[in-house]
């Protein structure tokens, strides 16, 4: 039998071990794994803010605990699981604890091989790295979800009907409900969009709070985001990682599903959708450098709908379009991953690159929906907090269920003055968080600054009390967490805080999903933050009912909901895989350069002035070196070590290094469009040829050594290069996005081959038998030619394979005429018809051998030459003439008529 850290756990149930050996909750916080509610001692009379008044609710009256308290119980002691915990453990598996290692590998391998990632601006270790999240999930019953529900339903109200009258008749600033200074005085605060009438009367679809849970056992809210609240696509990446990980205990636990929620958001919403049938919604994104873009992806691919960036819209006539390859196509609907104050450049800010010019325009004339509308922001302001009991009295006559946490604004002088003596005591945030044009800084403890620190603050607060709130601090309950810090893995403690989502439904509408995302600290921290190093769980809601089995698969497809799946190709997406086509064949055509390059220098050809004339001329026009180096013919090996150097330089265009790079660049613009292994051999070829071309620099090495070292490198480049190329054109489907990856392939392609050729034809290389053979290696033709010619090396032999070959995929012939097929597929023609761009590319039907093969006067071969430099001319013009018609759209575009 397994013998693990927990003993010969095949003899113990899971459960008794788990209580036996996970460590209880530190002291003064709620122990989620053992049901345990640790409250604080009663508050003291005429104290506002004492620890224990987290056993009170908003109006000040007595709560009785949500869980149960043994009094008699000493700090630490252990006791049995909460139910469902137990459960949970009684279902892992056969396998039980000895299991969990594997597990927790398993976990962490799928969520690389997926792709999940969370950017990290500050990271020094790069700005991607994985997603991290648990291997246990929060498990939450069904009483305690029935009180979450019930008080984010209500909150999401009363915050709607805020930003209506804000933006509506502003009665609770006249009647002083929410003070002038929080609403008009935050930056986020949208004059423009005063007076505007939201479609179906709702101004907020996605809503997210975040809650704790207090050592009475009781949750509260503690902050809650209105612009463009993150987690949506995380949270479901969570669910299916997790649920993988442990499916018995998974359904034995009834755990309620997410799907309905999601597919009741999107009806809603395009039932709200201004006129449009089917109605067309798109998800904006900042781009792939944001820190949640890939939860951008994975949200719009999962919901069907179009995933866009600023540059693909645009407005015509007070109305919103998607610049896709057909043309014009009508926006109805956007759901916004966009902070408020980059929308717009023209009503906004007006360096955003990221918004899209007159879109508040096209939202005042009430011809778009907007999921949340723009304008939130100062809902997002800890400092509302304090004054919403006080709102939902006014706004729906109701008490708030969910209480938050106390907070007050420093910018009320009495409420500053009480809570000034108790900041040890408090957490410090700032009113106006991210502002440019007020203080701003990051949330801090007071019980983790000392007297000095506490008394700096308490001046900055009495000189600028307006841009400081202060929130009473809550000791975070702590959730069991698998931990391998050493070992096999251990079960230990995490402070956790849960956050959850309440979408609209229908106008003025909403439903809170079943689940969400339960953000962890770091090990003996106690702020639940991803961007300082913490982690995710999933949350499993139980339901005492059926669990509700709905699916995104609709069962009857119909032709509209088919169409709604199948997203147009933007004209970004288009131009981005245009170039990713071209950056690849780039680097494969630098690659097979260089390696040829140092092949020839280091072998028994090295006197032949023509082929070094060649070599240096195609490495200049291909920046494969600088201007200054000497020829190779001069200098052979200062050329030598001047190509080895600049293979691995990423910052200079034409490198090897550089090329890949391009590649990573274009392709995270695509990400979405890409499948994983093709991102991956993307991210590996370009960190492991800079990796190789790094510990070359740092080598002091010369001749052989060197070179070797190089070509080393560069035929592992060609292997990871050929991998992309194989996914490219074998594994990805074949629409005008595809398209226009293999229209830039091969106009890369027709560009270099036509100008290799020309200047072998100018630098009389072609004459000699090395030349020759170079010629015909750099097209990758070496064994066709000798399986097909035998010993023959004349003009004729190459110009036939090289040149009009048709079944040679690197002939010009066969290159220019894929190039001319593509195009008018692309463009709409009907079949077999070309369209004028088409009639761009020379015809290779007009070439002959006997015409190209004509030696002339001088024996230059003045047809060859002047048709090398058409093909080459013809592929820049083509290329130009895509970016005006289908990037840009500055000319008509046609439709395109499929593959």
């Amino acid at each position: 039998m397994n013998e693990s850290l927990f003993g010969n756990s095949s003899l113990e149930a899971p459960a008794v071990l788990a209580s036996a050996l996970a460590p209880p909750a530190q002291a003064g916080h709620f122990d989620e794994l053992r049901g345990v509610a640790t409250p604080l001692a009663a508050p003291r009379p005429g104290t506002l803010t004492p620890p224990g008044a987290l056993l009170y609710d908003a109006a000040g009256e007595p709560r009785p605990p949500a869980a149960p308290v043994d009094p008699t119980a000493e700090p630490g002691a252990k006791s049995p699981l909460a139910p469902a915990w137990t459960h949970f453990f009684e279902e892992i598996g056969s396998g039980g604890f000895d299991d969990l290692p594997r597990r927790a590998v398993s976990l962490a391998r799928q969520i690389r091989d997926n792709g999940v990632t969370y950017n990290v601006y500050a990271d020094g270790d790069g700005p991607q790295r994985p997603w991290s999240i648990d291997l246990f999930p929060l498990i939450v019953s069904p009483e305690s979800w029935a009180q979450i529900e019930a008080g984010v339903l209500q909150r999401v109200r009363v915050l709607d009907r805020v930003m209506a009258d804000v933006y509506g008749p502003q009665q609770l600033l006249a009647e002083g409900l929410l003070p002038a200074a929080l609403v008009r005085g935050h930056p986020g605060y949208l004059r423009a969009m005063h007076g505007v009438k939201p479609p179906g009367d709702t101004w907020l679809h996605i809503t997210a709070f975040d809650l704790a849970r207090g050592p009475d056992g009781n949750w509260w809210v503690v902050s809650q985001r209105t612009q463009a609240p993150s987690g949506l696509g995380y949270l479901l990446e969570n669910r299916l990682a997790i649920s993988r990980q442990f499916p018995q205990a998974f359904e034995a636990l009834h755990v309620q599903r997410l799907a309905a929620t999601y597919n009741a958001m999107m009806d809603g919403l395009q039932a709200m959708c201004p006129a449009g049938a089917p109605p067309h919604i798109a998800l904006l994104t900042p781009g792939p450098y944001n820190e949640t873009y890939f939860e951008h992806a994975y949200l719009a691919r999962y919901l069907g709908i179009t995933l866009v960036e600023g540059n693909d819209l645009t407005v015509r006539d007070q109305r919103l379009y998607l610049k896709t390859l057909q043309g014009l196509r009508p926006v109805h609907g956007l759901i916004k991953r966009l902070d408020d104050q980059y929308l717009d450049p023209l009503e906004l800010r007006p360096d955003s690159t990221l918004g899209v010019p007159g879109l508040l325009q096209a939202i005042r004339a009430g011809n778009l929906l907007v999921a949340n509308m723009p304008g939130s922001a100062f809902l997002e302001s800890p400092a509302l907090l304090g004054f919403l009991p006080a709102l939902a009295r006014r706004l729906i006559g109701e008490k708030l269920r969910l209480p938050a946490l106390p907070t007050w604004w420093c910018g009320e002088r009495a409420a500053m003055e009480a809570v000034l003596p108790q900041l040890g005591d408090c957490a410090i945030k700032p009113t106006y968080p991210g502002s440019a044009s007020h203080t701003s800084f990051d949330a801090v403890l007071g019980s983790q600054l000392g007297r000095r620190e506490l008394d700096e603050w308490a001046g900055r607060i009495v000189r600028q009390g307006d841009a400081h709130t202060v929130q009473s601090y809550l000791p975070l309950s702590q959730m069991p967490t698998w931990a391998q810090d050493f070992g096999a893995g251990h079960i230990a403690p995490r402070a956790m805080m849960l956050r959850v989502f309440a979408v609209s439904d229908g106008a003025q509408s909403w439903r809170v999903l079943p689940g969400g995302l339960a953000r962890l600290a770091g090990t003996n921290a106690q702020i639940a933050s991803m961007q300082r190093g913490g982690s995710s769980a999933d949350v499993w809601v139980q339901t005492r009912g059926e669990v509700d089995r709905t699916t995104l698969l609709q069962p009857h497809a119909t032709p509209a909901s088919l169409a709604r799946h199948r997203a147009p190709v933007t004209s970004r997406a288009a131009e981005n895989m245009f170039w990713l086509g071209r950056y690849t064949e780039r680097a494969e055509n630098a690659v097979r350069l260089s390696r040829l390059t140092l092949d020839l220098l280091s072998g028994e050809d090295q006197s032949s002035r023509p082929l070094l004339a060649w070599l240096h001329r195609l490495a200049l026009r291909n920046a494969l070196v600088p201007q200054e180096v000497p020829s190779a013919p001069k200098s052979r090996r200062v050329f030598e070590r001047a190509l080895i150097a600049e293979l691995g330089d990423a910052d200079k265009g034409g490198s090897v290094g550089f090329s890949l790079r391009c590649i990573r660049e274009t392709a995270a613009a695509v990400r979405e469009r890409l499948s994983q292994d093709h991102w991956s051999q993307i991210v590996r070829a370009e960190a492991e040829f800079l990796r190789r071309a790094a510990e070359q620099a740092g080598e002091v090495s010369e001749g052989s050594y060197a070179t070797g070292a190089a070509l080393r490198s560069l035929e592992a480049a060609s292997a990871a290069l050929a991998a992309m190329t194989g996914a490219q054109t074998d594994r990805m489907t074949r629409d005008d996005a595809w398209r226009l990856l293999s229209i830039g392939r091969h106009i890369e392609r027709l560009a270099f081959l036509s100008s290799a050729l020309a200047a072998g034809f100018e630098d009389g290389a072609v004459h000699e038998v090395s030349g020759f053979e170079a010629m015909i290696a750099l097209f990758d033709s070496t064994i066709t030619f000798h399986a097909r010619y035998q010993q023959r090396r004349d003009v004729a032999t190459m110009v036939d394979l090289l040149v009009l070959d048709g079944d040679n995929p690197r002939s010009l012939a066969w290159v220019t005429q894929t190039l001319r097929g593509r195009i008018a597929r692309l463009a709409g023609s009907a079949p077999g018809k070309l369209t004028a761009l088409s009639y761009e590319l020379p015809d290779p039907a007009n070439w002959t051998l006997e015409k190209l093969c004509d030696a002339g006067a001088k024996a230059d071969y003045p047809a060859l030459v002047h048709l090398f430099e058409s093909c080459e001319t013809a592929a820049y013009h083509v290329s130009d003439a895509i970016g005006t018609r289908y990037f840009t759209l500055t000319s008509e575009s046609l439709r395109s008529v499929g593959a």
